[in-house]
């Protein structure tokens, strides 16, 4: 049997406003994508990421015009989503999608943000439904299996992110988790928006 942790809360990184535009997202998935590539990016996940023309550019010039996201969501896109779920997504998350529908390399162990046709019910993934099965055979694991089987799964790798919908706050942002199932560690993060950038501070 595996045995969760307590939850603990994300330490203040010192963000107080919360990306909500698409206009907020691009700016700030601009300085992501550079920190990423700059400080994170090994040669293999560059070859990886970039076409022969873009690599040849970093090593002649030893700069980028890489962006690890994707085009834009369409409003029509994010409805069908959110009506395929059952739930209206969080401010931050909706910005998100309508600045990139989905992003390529996230810090840590989670591999890639889902674009918004793809994020589904924990539940509902053969990774999260193992999860939930293994974590369901301890009785002391209950309360976090619950959470486990009523929250999206935004992006996903070794680890998850995970937003609740019922646990919203009165600007409509829903509690946000990183969860590492190898160490049964979950930590808990005020928005989306928070969540994204614990990384993004994780990189200095």
């Amino acid at each position: 049997m595996t045995r969760m942790d307590e939850t603990t809360k994300a330490a203040d990184s010192g963000v107080t406003d919360t990306l909500t535009t698409p206009e907020e997202w691009r700016g700030f998935l601009g300085r992501y994508d550079e920190r990423y590539m700059k400080n994170e990016a090994s040669d293999q996940e560059l070859a990886d990421l970039l076409d022969e023309d873009e690599w040849d550019l970093l090593e002649e010039e030893g700069r980028l015009e890489q962006w690890l996201g994707e085009a834009p969501s369409s409003e029509e896109e994010l409805a069908a989503a959110e009506e395929r779920l059952g739930v209206r997504f969080p401010p931050s998350l909706r910005g998100f999608f309508l600045a990139s529908n989905g992003w390529k390399r996230v810090k840590g162990w989670v591999d890639l943000v889902r674009p918004c046709g793809e994020v589904a019910w924990m539940r509902d993934g053969d990774a999260g439904s193992s999860v939930i099965r293994i974590y369901g055979e301890d009785p002391a694991n209950d309360d976090y299996v619950q959470l486990f089987r009523r929250s999206i799964e935004v992006a996903g790798g070794e680890d998850f992110w995970l937003l609740d919908p019922t646990s919203a706050g009165p600007d409509g942002e829903w509690a946000a988790y990183l969860f590492a199932p190898k160490y049964g560690d979950l930590q808990e993060f005020s928005s989306f928006s928070a969540l994204f950038h614990d990384g993004y501070e994780d990189m200095d």
